[in-house]
C-alpha cells in the first residue's frame, strides 16, 4: 500500500506487416501504457513517427457524426440496455440514413425555434401598445402629423415639445407607461422634427408595428400563430425523441466501436517506424510481463519480439536494468555499446495499490497530486488518521449515523468516480463519529447514551471520555489539548520518517540524515524538553497530569526528568546543526517543530466548539438546570420537564437554572422549539463538514504531506478500451 505497483518498461518490435495484429492484441490486453516516440532515433537509425493505419480518417469522421447525432438527440449513456455487436455494414448506409433524417428534423426544429422566437419578440414589442390603448393604424400614415411612441416621464417630454421651434401644435396620449406624441411641424420643418425635439429627454422610443387594428387583436393573432408553431415544434421533437428511443442504443454502441477503431488506427502515431519495421514502447505492471509477452507470442508468433527494457525500482538511482543485447536487424534498434536503446527517458506511470475501504481515500491524496512513482503513497495513513480526526472532533452518535447514511447513499448511488470515493470517505468518517459518540455518551448533544448505557446498563458513573463542557468535567477540555499535542508529535514524526526513507533510497544515508534525520531530532528533542522538569513551571501543568497514573488517561506518564529534558534540548541543537550542514537556509524554520505540533491543538479546539454549538441548540430548546456548585457543578437538559432551584434530581439538589427552554413555554413554544431543534442541528451537522472536515484535511495536507510528499506522478492509462456498449462475441 505504501508503494505503487512495480512497473516494467517493455519494447515491442516487429515488421510493418504484422503491426495491425500486434495493435489488436495489445489493445485487447489493456496493459501497455504507451510511450510516445520522441524522434530521437531518426538521425541515427532512420526511424520516423508512424502514420495512421488506413481507415483512420473515415473512422474519425464517422465518430464525429455519431457524436453529433447523440448530441442532437440527447442520447445519454443510461439509454443503453445491453451490449451489442456493431458490424462494419451498420456504419455505412444505415448510419447515413439516420444522419439524413436527424439532420432534416434538426434543421426543421431550428427553423421553428427561430420562428417561435420571432413571434415572442413581436408579442413583447406589442405589449407597450396594449398599454397605450390606441389602434395601431392611428399611429402612422399621416401627411401633416409626425408621431413618436415611447416610454418615459411625460412631463419632460411635453416640455421638450413645447420648447421646440419646429412644432406648431401637439397632442399627447398616455397609458400607464407608454406615451404617443402627435406633433404638427411648421412649414419647411424636417420630417424628423418631432424626434429631434425629444433628443436629450429620457424617452425610450418604440418602433410602431406595421399593422392595423387594436394591439389586443394583433396579440391574439400572434398567440394563435405561436400555438401553431409550438404544435409543429412538438411534432418535430416527438419524431426526434422516437429516433432517440429507437436508435439510441445503436448510437452508443457505434460511438464506442468507432472510438476503438480510431484508437487502433491512430496507434502508430506513437510508434517509431521505418518502411519495414516498427518499435513500440511502454510501461506495464511487472507481474503481468509474462502474460503480456506470452499473449503476443500466441497471437502473432515469431514475427514480433517483446523485451523487458527496465524494471523500475523505487529509487531514481537504483533502477534494476533488465536489458538484453539485440541485433540490429528487422527494424530492431541496438546501441553502440551492445545494449538496447530506449526511445524516451520517461518516468513510469503510477498505479496506487490500495483496495477495499482504503481505496476511496486516494481521492483525498489526488486532490493534492498523484504520488510520484518514487515516493510513498500516504493513502493508508490518510485512511487511518482522517476519519479518526474527524470522528474525534464531532464525536456524536446521531451526527455519525447521518454522516454514514449520506456516505452510503453516495457510495451506492454512483458506480465510479469522485462522488463514489467521497461516499467511501464519508462512511469512514461517519463510523468514527458514531464510535466516538458512544465513547462520549452523546447523541445530538444529549447524554442519553451516558444515562442508559454507560450508567444504566454498565453501572459506570460517567462515560469513558467526556468533552468537558460543564464545570465538573472542565479538566477534560485541557486534557484534549495535551492529547492533540501528542497526536501531532506522532503524526509529524511519521511524515519525517517517510521523508527519511525516501531520501535514503533516492540520495543515500548522508542526505537522509542531514535533510530528514535532523528534523526528527529537532522535533523529538524539543518536545522531550517541553515535557520535562527542565523548564521549571513554564509549561502548563495539564501537560503533565493528563497521562499521569491518576490522570484522565492513566498511562503513568507525568513528564521526563530534568536530565532527560536537557538531553532532549541537546538533541534539538544537534538536529539544528545537522540541518545547517545540509542546507543552511532551512535554519530559518527552526521553530517549525513547535508550530507544526501546536497546530494540532485545533483538534481539541474544534471538539469543544462543535460540542458547544450542539449544547447551545439544546439549551435554547429544552433549557438547562444545574446540580452542584462551583467546580463540581453539572449541567442537565430539561428533556421531560424543567426542574427548579431546590428540586431534587437523582439525589442531587438543583442549584441553578441556566435557561428555562423554549419547549417549556406553552404550545407555541413546543412548535417553535421543534423548529429551532431541527434547524439548529442541521446547521451544526453542516458546519461539522466545513470545520471538522476542513481542519482534518488541513492537518493532513499542511502538517503531514509537507514533510515528504511532492506528487507529480502520471496516471497509468493503458492502451485499450473498457467496453460498455459493445461486444465482439
Amino acid at each position: 500500500m505504501l508503494r505503487p505497483e512495480q512497473m516494467s518498461k517493455v519494447s515491442v518490435t516487429g515488421s510493418r506487416g504484422v503491426m495491425p495484429e500486434v495493435i489488436e492484441a495489445v489493445h485487447d490486453l489493456r496493459l501497455l501504457h504507451v510511450t510516445e516516440y520522441d524522434g530521437s532515433w531518426q538521425e541515427e537509425f532512420g526511424f520516423e513517427t508512424g502514420s495512421p493505419i488506413e481507415g483512420a480518417e473515415s473512422a474519425s469522421d464517422k465518430l464525429v457524426t455519431v457524436r453529433s447525432l447523440k448530441s442532437i438527440l440527447g442520447v445519454e449513456d443510461t439509454d443503453s440496455g445491453r451490449q451489442r455487436i456493431v458490424p462494419d455494414d451498420a456504419l455505412g448506409e444505415p448510419l447515413e440514413e439516420i444522419q439524413a433524417e436527424v439532420n432534416e428534423l434538426d434543421d426543421r426544429r431550428a427553423e421553428l425555434e427561430n420562428e417561435l422566437r420571432a413571434v415572442d419578440e413581436e408579442i413583447d414589442a406589442m405589449e407597450p401598445f396594449v398599454d397605450l390603448g390606441l389602434d395601431l393604424d392611428l399611429l402612422s400614415g399621416y401627411e401633416t402629423l409626425q408621431v413618436v411612441v415611447g416610454q418615459g416621464k411625460v412631463d419632460p417630454v411635453e416640455r421638450a415639445v413645447v420648447d421646440a421651434d419646429d412644432i406648431s401644435a401637439y397632442e399627447i396620449f398616455s397609458g400607464e407607461r407608454t406615451h404617443a406624441v402627435f406633433g404638427r411641424p411648421v412649414d419647411g420643418a424636417d420630417e424628423m422634427a418631432l424626434a429631434d425635439a425629444l433628443v436629450g429627454v429620457e424617452f425610450a422610443t418604440l418602433e410602431v408595428p406595421d399593422a392595423s387594428g387594436s394591439p389586443e387583436e394583433h396579440i391574439r393573432d400572434l398567440e394563435q400563430q405561436k400555438r401553431e408553431v409550438e404544435s409543429k415544434l412538438e411534432t418535430v421533437e416527438s419524431e426526434l425523441h422516437d429516433i432517440a428511443v429507437e436508435e439510441g442504443e445503436f448510437l452508443l454502441a457505434a460511438e464506442e466501436r468507432l472510438a476503438i477503431d480510431v484508437q487502433k488506427t491512430e496507434a502508430p502515431l506513437s510508434f517509431a517506424t521505418t518502411e519495414n519495421a516498427f518499435v513500440a514502447e511502454g510501461w506495464i505492471p511487472s507481474e503481468r510481463y509474462n502474460t503480456f509477452a506470452g499473449t503476443l507470442k500466441d497471437e502473432v508468433g515469431e514475427h514480433v519480439a517483446v523485451e523487458e527494457l527496465e524494471r523500475a525500482e523505487f529509487s531514481r538511482d537504483g533502477h534494476d536494468h533488465a536489458r538484453e543485447d539485440v541485433a540490429e536487424s528487422g527494424g530492431t534498434v541496438a546501441a553502440t555499446d551492445g545494449g538496447t536503446v530506449s526511445m524516451a527517458n520517461d518516468d513510469p506511470p503510477v498505479v496506487q495499490k490500495n483496495s477495499g475501504a482504503v481505496k476511496p481515500f486516494e481521492l483525498l491524496v489526488q486532490a493534492v497530486n498523484r504520488p510520484s512513482y518514487y515516493e510513498f503513497d500516504p493513502t493508508i495513513i490518510l485512511f487511518l488518521t482522517f476519519p479518526t480526526f474527524f470522528g474525534f472532533m464531532i464525536g456524536d452518535f446521531g451526527y455519525g449515523v447521518i454522516y454514514t447514511a449520506i456516505g452510503f447513499f453516495l457510495y451506492s448511488k454512483f458506480d465510479d468516480g469522485a462522488l463514489k470515493s467521497m461516499g467511501g470517505v464519508t462512511i469512514a468518517a461517519g463510523l468514527f463519529t458514531t464510535l466516538f459518540g458512544i465513547l462520549y455518551g452523546e447523541i445530538f448533544g444529549f447524554h442519553l447514551i451516558t444515562q442508559y448505557f454507560w450508567e444504566g446498563m454498565l453501572g459506570l458513573s460517567h462515560p469513558p471520555i467526556e468533552k468537558g463542557l460543564s464545570p465538573a468535567t472542565a479538566e477534560w477540555a485541557l486534557g484534549w489539548l495535551t492529547v492533540s499535542v501528542a497526536v501531532g508529535i506522532i503524526h509529524v514524526n511519521v511524515g519525517y520518517v517517510f521523508d527519511f526513507f525516501e531520501n535514503y533510497q533516492l540520495h543515500g544515508p548522508k542526505d537522509a540524515v542531514l535533510e530528514s534525520g535532523s528534523w526528527i531530532l529537532m522535533l523529538n528533542g524539543l518536545w522531550i524538553w517541553i515535557f520535562s522538569d527542565a523548564l521549571g513551571g513554564v509549561p502548563p501543568e495539564f501537560l503533565f497530569t493528563t497521562f499521569a497514573a491518576d490522570g484522565l488517561i492513566p498511562l503513568g506518564f507525568s513528564g521526563f526528568s530534568f536530565i532527560v529534558g536537557w538531553g532532549g534540548f541537546g538533541l534539538y541543537i544537534l538536529g539544528a546543526v545537522l540541518l545547517g550542514m545540509g542546507e543552511l537556509a532551512e535554519l530559518v524554520e527552526f521553530a517549525a517543530p513547535l508550530s507544526n505540533v501546536l497546530s494540532y491543538t485545533r483538534l481539541g479546539a474544534v471538539l469543544i466548539a462543535k460540542a458547544s454549538m450542539a449544547f447551545a441548540v439544546n439549551l435554547l430548546v429544552f433549557g438547562v438546570f444545574v446540580t452542584g456548585e462551583g467546580s463540581e457543578a453539572e449541567w442537565h437538559f430539561g428533556l421531560g420537564h424543567m426542574y427548579h432551584v431546590g428540586d431534587m434530581y437523582h439525589g442531587h439538589e438543583v442549584t441553578d437554572v441556566l435557561f428555562g427552554g423554549i419547549f417549556h413555554s406553552g404550545a407555541a413554544g413546543v412548535v417553535g422549539g421543534l423548529l429551532v431543534l431541527v434547524v439548529g442541528h442541521l446547521v451544526v451537522l453542516a458546519l461539522g463538514v466545513t470545520s471538522a472536515g476542513l481542519q482534518a484535511v488541513r492537518l493532513e495536507y499542511v502538517e503531514f504531506f509537507n514533510k515528504f510528499f511532492e506528487g507529480g506522478g502520471r496516471a497509468y492509462n493503458p492502451f485499450g478500451y473498457d467496453r460498455e456498449f459493445t461486444t465482439e462475441d
